[in-house]
């Protein structure tokens, strides 16, 4: 038996009980946490033992039999896979315990969508987590037209793909159902490239109407501090919160782009920051001084030392890793939440840092080169906000005074 941080450890995990507790601090878990994962450990063993198996045996179904046994016994906390995450990582990366089994594709239409992932990735440069949201809308177009696999898609017609959207745009709203009509315009895009449909058919995927108003909903400045001041400075969270919100609501950065920033993308001797977008592009921009000192301040008083990448946004909780762009757009949701100011989403936070430049005199071509639009095109939008400026365009009305 061994004895780790007052944890008894006996049966077939007993020899990486030492170990384990190393890795443990490594990644960050406090010692309250890492007690526990300790003890989960320890049934984990004790469990092995009396089913008379040994670490070479720890599959999936067979964690997740043990899983079940934890429950039934009623135990109330660390009872899902992911509880596991640390303990069967730390063997598997010792090889005494097997790999997770890969499902590689065995459906003719998984086969199709793992060549369209690809695809996205390696040709068009696009972020993971977009390839993913792109799959997972076209995954039933896929399915319903590959059932004779690549060569049965010959007989794909224009018909099927609106039959197809229309039906889907039945029961999305309207964003989502143009998401679904880009996604799929790009599937069939890489078919035809592929040879695997006549002509091109991404040009019968019809336009979705959306109805809502086309203007920007930014936030008022006070609100936009309402925000910035829910974050408490004085923890770790707080501190990464005010950092990540202060480059969206000034700087007008995306979740994504935020989540994204590496330790060397800022330049703090000349004051830049280097923006990782979409497509894998970068742009260089200079950092305002209000982001520059929220970040500074989470760096040296905020990020744990036992930070595992390069990422400047990490969790809180350990392991502590990359914060996803999710995780980002549930700070913005928390802070508003905090703030009293009901849902809000991180993308509105670039809307009130555009309409906030032009107020204050930025025009359209500025505002585009900080929000690195692409075409000027998609910055005229702002145009709609500045009713000032619009007035001046108008046309009389015919009749009235001058």
């Amino acid at each position: 038996m061994v004895v780790v941080h007052g944890v008894h450890m006996v049966g077939p995990l007993e020899p990486y009980a030492e170990g384990l507790a190393c890795e443990l601090a490594r990644l960050g878990f406090t010692e309250l946490s890492a007690g526990g994962q300790l003890r989960l450990a320890a049934h984990l063993s004790r469990w092995l033992a009396g089913q008379g198996l040994g670490t070479t045996t720890l599959t999936g179904p067979v964690a997740g039999r043990f899983l079940a046994a934890r429950r039934a016994a009623g135990y109330t906390a660390y009872l899902s896979p992911k509880a596991l995450r640390p303990v069967l990582g730390y063997l598997r990366s010792l090889g005494v315990a097997p790999e997770p089994e890969q499902s590689g594709p065995v459906t003719a239409a998984e086969e199709l969508l793992e060549a369209y992932r690809e695809y996205l990735l390696g040709e068009r440069g696009v972020q993971a987590d977009v390839a993913r949201g792109y799959i997972h809308l076209v995954r039933p177009f896929v399915e319903r037209h590959a059932a004779g696999g690549a060569t049965g898609l010959r007989e794909l017609t224009a018909g099927d793909v609106t039959v197809f959207l229309t039906a889907q745009s039945r029961r999305l709203v309207p964003k989502s159902a143009q998401r679904l009509a880009t996604a799929l315009r790009s599937l069939l895009r890489f078919w035809h490239l592929q040879g695997l449909t006549r002509g091109g058919l991404d040009q019968s995927v019809p336009k979705v109407a959306n109805r809502r108003p086309g203007l920007p909903r930014p936030l008022e400045p006070s609100q936009v501090q309402a925000l910035l001041d829910s974050c408490d400075g004085a923890t770790a969270a707080g501190l990464r919160d005010l950092a990540m919100l202060t480059l969206m609501a000034r700087m007008g950065l995306r979740a994504g782009e935020v989540a994204a920033l590496c330790l060397e993308d800022i330049g703090w001797r000349a004051g830049e920051i280097t923006i990782r977008g979409k497509g894998n592009r970068r742009d260089l921009l200079p950092l305002t001084a209000d982001a520059g000192e929220a970040t500074a301040a989470w760096l040296r008083h905020g990020r744990p030392a036992t930070a595992l990448d390069r990422a400047v946004f990490t969790r809180i909780k350990a392991p502590h890793q990359h914060l996803t762009s999710g995780g980002v757009t549930q700070a913005v949701a928390a802070a508003a939440g905090r703030a009293g100011l009901g849902v809000i989403h991180a993308h509105r936070l670039r809307h009130s840092a555009a309409t906030a430049m032009l107020a204050q005199g930025g025009s359209l071509a500025e505002i585009g080169q900080v929000l690195r639009h692409r075409r000027p095109m998609t910055t005229a939008i702002y145009a709609k906000v500045d009713i000032a400026a619009l007035r001046a365009l108008a046309r009389p009305w015919p009749g009235a005074s001058s």
